[in-house]
């Protein structure tokens, strides 16, 4: 087992700014791959969904975006500092960290504090890689569709599983930066000609009608928030391979403008364009041709980049819990076969994914970007021991306190309008019935 899963051993004062000791390491993520990381791991299939959000808002979504936005990366920033913290205090989580959110939970609340977050993080991640199963394969089933060929899509699922398997089975971010690069570039792409063909759609548009604002549908639009910028569960695993992790901050908040940059465009255009017809995936909206079949192509590309780099932290935590070594052994390749199987069962049990990402949005979501991290925080900054006691302003207090209320508020109403609705929702056949 894992030195980082028991009690710390140790405390130190290390220099004088707090900071941990220069170490020698193999990490090699600068501020550049730490953004493409972070952006690509987060824009892709919650940016199909925005439209919708927006539609279901109305014009008041567009600040709703930028709150959310600005939010998110505040809270980013202080899970990096989080982590910053931890590392200067305790040298055990220095090197060879493989879930260094959970160990947030651990010195701060204990087996308790450790436990809530790991179960938020595995669902979250374990919802995700559902979600972009189940979108991936919609997609290449249309487009084989469109060259004439009419292949179910739960057989598309089942040649999806097995084309992803061998990806799976990469270590850390460290092991597979490219892959970012290739997600980053494959959604700027598809965002960017979205909006081209929305505007080529735009001739028999009508005017935009202001929605009845639904309390149900705002919470919805909540959770489809959450999930598209939510990027916490994997940020610390990022940190941790960066060569200097005190920049972490610097990564996050250029990652997030970058992302409004890219999601209000489009979800405007969508917005603006096809007005309360258009559908949870935008791609349905639409009109066919060359366009569309490229953007198809890059989201779906998208998915096949951003599925290695989300179920890479919650496979790492599950194979420190269990004993498989970091080092690659037949051990890793049983447990992320077994992860891979699960996925694939559940997308082949529910084939639908709108509902599903507002429910995910929503619920654990929620906990990782806006509870946990400023709880986390404030508790860090009073806990007494070996080293520089760090003293939050009232502007930061003031803030944290605003960001858990609301967090907690919105998530659970999101949660339960989700629930709600899937309660409601028809749903199809599972494909093994």
């Amino acid at each position: 087992m894992s030195s980082e899963l028991e009690p710390p051993l140790s405390s130190q004062h290390d220099d004088i700014n707090g900071m941990p000791e220069p170490r020698e390491s193999t990490q090699d993520l600068t501020v550049f791959t730490a953004v493409v990381f972070a952006v690509g791991e987060m824009a892709g299939s919650g940016v199909l969904t925005l439209p919708r959000a927006l539609a279901s808002t109305g014009w008041i979504g567009v600040p709703l975006h930028v709150v959310c936005a600005i939010a998110s990366a505040y809270t980013g920033i202080l899970l990096g500092k989080c982590w910053l913290m931890v590392q200067a205090r305790y040298r055990e989580y220095r090197t060879n960290t493989r879930y260094p959110y959970p160990a947030i939970g651990f010195v701060t609340y204990g087996k308790i504090g450790r436990m809530i977050v790991s179960c938020s993080i595995d669902l979250t991640l374990f919802g995700v890689s559902v979600v972009y199963f189940v979108l991936a394969s919609q997609n290449i089933q249309q487009l084989v569709r469109y060259a004439g060929k009419d292949i179910s899509f739960c057989i598309w699922l089942l040649i999806l599983a097995a084309a992803l398997w061998p990806t799976s089975l990469l270590g850390t971010p460290k092991d597979f930066w490219p892959v970012s690069i290739g997600a980053l570039i494959s959604t700027s792409v598809a965002c960017i000609l979205i909006v081209v063909k929305v505007t080529t759609d735009s001739g028999n548009a009508q005017p935009v009608s202001q929605p009845h604002l639904e309390t149900k549908d705002a919470f919805m639009a909540f959770g489809t928030l959450c999930f598209a910028f939510g990027g916490h569960a994997v940020f610390p695993t990022i940190q941790v391979d960066m060569k200097e992790p005190k920049k972490f901050g610097k990564a996050v908040f250029i990652a997030y403008f970058i992302l409004v940059l890219m999601y209000l465009p489009v979800a405007i255009a969508g917005y603006v364009v096809y007005d309360t017809s258009v559908h949870d995936n935008i791609l349905l909206n639409l009109s066919k041709g060359p366009i569309l079949y490229v953007v198809e192509v890059l989201i779906t590309m998208h998915i096949f980049f951003g599925f290695i780099i989300v179920i890479n932290p919650v496979c790492q935590e599950m194979e420190a819990l269990v004993g498989v070594p970091s080092s690659f052994t037949y051990k890793r390749i049983v447990s992320r076969t077994v992860f891979m199987v699960l996925v694939l069962f559940v997308a082949e049990t529910v084939p639908q994914f709108g509902v599903i990402m507002s429910l995910i949005g929503g619920s654990t979501t929620t906990l990782i970007i806006f509870v946990f991290p400023p709880i986390f925080y404030l508790k860090l900054c009073h806990m007494k021991g070996d080293w520089e006691e760090k003293k939050p302003s009232t502007a930061q207090k003031t803030a944290c306190g605003l960001i858990i209320f609301v967090g907690l508020v919105a998530g659970v109403a999101s949660t339960y309008s989700a629930v709600d609705a899937l309660a409601t929702s028809r749903f199809s056949k599972p494909c093994y019935i």
